[in-house]
């Protein structure tokens, strides 16, 4: 552990079912690492559903937090893990939208894998953004603004605040990475 995040709180949003387990486990180990203090948020607090490859269920984790009682001024950063349900059920939570677009509002960086930037869309946030995701969120990003491109990994600081993004799985040391160096 290098400490580059000694006493900061990342929120980690997501639905109480259909997050990808490897999305949240490998950044909240890698920020946890850092001497972060990861924070699960959820629409409930409570159980939340794992699984892999969008179908298996995996884990279960406990939310410390239902999202209604969350504030942005308790945290540090944001990450938005993926799996296709996942993102999909929490851009219906006003709650969740609003906790991410006020992220945004407040400078504060934002990091989102695969489907995660989702919320970042229903957000309005992404005008002037660049970014990647599952490919098959191309269309929404550009709808709202942003500029897709299929890369590993992309850093983008325009509009006041940062965000990471990456396509997939496949892709997370380069994610972590690159939350962990906007997170520092």
């Amino acid at each position: 552990m290098t400490g580059r995040l000694n006493d900061k709180r990342i929120a980690f949003l997501l639905a109480n079912a259909g997050v990808e387990q490897v999305e949240l486990t490998t950044p909240w180990a890698a920020v946890r690492d850092e001497g972060a203090v990861p924070v699960l948020i959820a629409p409930e607090k409570g159980t939340v559903q794992a699984f892999e490859n969008d179908v298996e269920e995996a884990d279960t984790f406990q939310a410390d937090l239902a999202v209604a009682d969350a504030s942005v001024d308790d945290f540090d950063a944001l990450v938005l893990p993926g799996g296709t349900t996942n993102p999909d059920k929490l851009r219906l939570v006003d709650e969740a939208v609003a906790f991410v677009k006020a992220f945004a509002e407040a400078g504060k960086p934002i990091a989102a894998i695969c489907h995660g930037p989702w919320t970042l869309v229903e957000a309005g946030v992404l005008r002037g953004k660049t970014l990647t995701s599952w490919p098959s969120l191309q269309s929404d990003v550009r709808n709202a603004g942003g500029t897709w491109t299929d890369l590993e990994v992309v850093t983008c600081a325009s509009n006041g605040w940062t965000l990471v993004t990456s396509r997939n799985p496949g892709d997370l040391d380069a994610f972590t990475a690159g939350a962990i160096d906007a997170f520092a």
